[in-house]
Order: C-alpha cells, then sequence, then structure tokens
C-alpha cells in the first residue's frame, strides 16, 4: 500500500521550495541536511515552523524540501510558503487557520531590476554643477 504523500511548492523572492509532507513523527530535512543543520539561526527555524503549529500537526508529517535560490531570507519564506500549500492539500480543513495567519499568501515583493542610464534600480550617476 503507498504512503500517502502531499507536495506544496513555496515561493519568496528568487527561492523555490519543492515540499514533500509524508505521515511521520515530525522530522524536517531540507537538501539532504538535517533541519538544525541547514537553519542555524532559530528565529529562521521560527518562520519555518510556523505554518505546522498553526495547524498543529507538529508531530504529524515529515517534512522533506529540496530549495534553491535566493539566501538564507528567501529559502525559509519559500519552504515555510511550501509547508502551507502542502498542508492545505493534506486537509483542506486547515485553510482558515492558515489564511488568517497570512500564510497562503505569496510575497510578491522582488528585487527591482537595474535601469539603463542609472547605476542601481534608483541609483542616479553622481551630479557635477561644473
Amino acid at each position: 500500500m503507498p504512503t500517502l504523500q502531499y507536495y506544496g511548492t513555496g515561493r519568496r523572492k528568487s527561492a523555490v521550495a519543492r515540499v514533500r509532507l509524508v505521515p511521520g513523527n515530525g522530522r524536517v530535512v531540507i537538501n539532504n541536511r538535517e533541519f538544525e543543520d541547514f537553519f542555524p539561526v532559530p528565529s529562521v527555524r521560527e518562520i519555518v515552523q510556523r505554518p505546522l503549529k498553526v495547524a498543529e500537526v507538529e508531530g504529524n508529517y515529515d517534512v522533506i524540501v529540496s530549495v534553491n535560490g535566493g539566501g538564507i531570507s528567501g529559502q525559509a519564506g519559500a519552504v515555510r510558503h511550501g509547508i502551507a500549500r502542502a498542508l492545505l492539500k493534506a486537509d483542506p480543513e486547515y485553510r482558515p487557520a492558515l489564511k488568517s495567519q497570512g500564510l497562503l499568501t505569496r510575497d510578491a515583493r522582488m528585487k527591482e531590476r537595474k535601469k539603463y542610464g542609472l547605476k542601481g534600480a534608483r541609483r542616479a550617476p553622481q551630479f557635477s554643477k561644473r
């Protein structure tokens, strides 16, 4: 008998996380590394675990994640978004709790592109009067 698996894709800035939830005992593996090794900062770990705490299923699922692109903050946000979307597929009853905490919303803020004639996205070249 095949085990039930729930998938969710999360995105934040330029990071993309593919999340797989498998019924288990709460183990989190990110890019084949333990959760504590991948995100050593406690505040970032808190961000990632938020959807599991809101849905009150912390020890019920093993979370297997493949994440790439972006930095630590973007990857943490992408993993959080992916876990929330996977939980929604596991049980639609979690929707009100996750939605009220803003965990299902894709954060659309991205880096602004550099424009021609400027040094950066908005930074103009230094002005010289003479």
